[in-house]
């Protein structure tokens, strides 16, 4: 069977192919955050009308991620095995018609097993846009692609956000996931017709795949394997926290349920700029500097959300949060594919991936845990601040060691 070289260079293809090939992606991007925030802006009213309390509807959050990490070990894995088109198609599908699903859910374990099967779906749809960036991208350009690929997921959840905030009277929460499954479904036919294949084959004969420990932790790149995680865990379970549960947490510092639903805007939009301008600077100058300081402002950001109790102070602030988390989130992904070889690479992906969603379904759990318990906003907030500060530190000795993976040391 055909096989990826481990020295593949990037995929070489016109200035079309490879837009054609981003925009495909970013629209996947887009739905997946729409899918996401979709959950955390319908909670306020969906949690009442199921009779779901704080630690029903943390499981809930949580389960996703779940199906997430399953879908993300697998994907990778077999994309590497296929060829991503395949089973990036499947894995589109496969969370559209779950999303849809979500309306009809009208019990807590019903609820539960739409969520994880939509989570597998998008969980098996994350590493192959991290390495079909990774192939398509020049030289000094992969962290700049994987986050204007990815920064279609806040875009996604603004717009979640904007529909759930402007929803007519007498349309419900479930209008959301009307549109957020419908829309994948639609463009799946698009999908198989213009995404072209970007993993590399060569003739069996030529190279043998290495193994899964060989790829994470072969060739010297045990410590770097082990860094990636250790800061994707923290990473993703502080942003899952914020996705799940800003427009709750607005709520209950004093914000109106009508205005809640914009911190979720705020947060994504700011999310975006961040994607683009911390990605751009990475390339630029190196993603030491850019991400150690993303995180130490986002910080600052978290004390400041704790404090105030005024609307236009928490929507700035929230902005601010996400402008830092998921920019750095983003130049991770970047980054996380020059450790890889390209035989291994979607593998090398899904693993960081699942692993950072192990922390995805904690933070979520957290929340609803310490809300459940009659815990004050200001202290969720503030439990997250040694976590982006481990975070930070995580990425920042990351930096030091240089990828090895490929040809491409970007």
């Amino acid at each position: 069977m055909p096989i990826l070289d481990a020295q593949t260079p990037p995929v070489r293809m016109s200035g079309a192919s490879m837009a054609i090939i981003i925009g495909l992606c970013f629209a996947v991007a887009v739905l997946e955050g729409f899918d996401i925030q979709a959950m955390g802006v319908a909670a306020p009213r969906m949690a009442p009308e199921l009779g779901l309390g704080p630690d029903q509807m943390g499981m809930v959050f949580a389960i996703a991620n779940v199906g997430l990490a399953i879908g993300a070990a697998f994907g990778g894995w077999l994309a590497d095995k296929v060829g991503r088109k395949p089973v990036f198609i499947g894995s589109v599908a496969v969370f559209g018609v779950f999303t849809l699903a979500t309306m009809v859910a009208d019990t807590f374990p019903v609820l539960t097993a739409v969520r994880f099967l939509t989570g597998i779906g998008l969980g098996a749809a994350l590493p192959n846009m991290v390495a079909i960036a990774s192939e398509i991208s020049p030289p000094g350009r992969r962290t700049l692609i994987t986050s204007l690929i990815f920064c279609g997921m806040p875009v996604g959840g603004a717009t979640s956000a904007l529909v759930a905030a402007n929803l007519p009277q007498g349309v419900d929460w479930r209008a959301l996931f009307l549109l957020g499954g419908a829309a994948p479904l639609i463009l799946v036919p698009a999908f198989v017709i213009l995404l072209k294949e970007t993993r590399a084959v060569v003739d069996a004969t030529r190279a043998r795949p290495p193994s899964l420990a060989t790829v994470l932790f072969g060739g010297g790149r045990a410590a770097p394997t082990l860094l990636i995680w250790l800061a994707f865990f923290p990473t993703l379970m502080i942003l899952y926290l914020l996705l799940n549960w800003l427009p709750t947490l607005a709520v209950a510092k004093g914000l109106s349920a009508s205005l809640a639903p914009q911190t979720a805007l705020y947060f994504n939009l700011g999310s975006v700029v961040g994607s683009i301008v911390l990605a751009a600077c990475a390339d630029r100058f190196g993603w030491r500097w850019p991400l150690t300081l993303a995180f130490a402002l986002f910080i600052a950001a978290i004390v400041g959300m704790a404090t105030v109790t005024t609307a236009t102070p928490i929507l700035v602030l929230s902005a601010v949060a996400g402008f830092c988390l998921l920019g750095s989130q983003y130049a991770l992904y970047g980054v996380t594919a020059g450790y890889y070889p390209a035989l291994g690479r979607g593998a090398g992906a899904g693993a960081a991936i699942s692993v950072g969603r192990l922390g995805s379904i904690a933070g979520p759990i957290l929340a609803g845990a310490m809300l459940g318990a009659g815990a004050p906003v200001a202290d969720v907030l503030r439990v997250m601040i040694p976590i982006a500060a481990f975070a930070g530190l995580t990425a920042f000795a990351l930096s030091f060691i240089r990828p090895r993976g490929d040809s491409d040391p970007a």
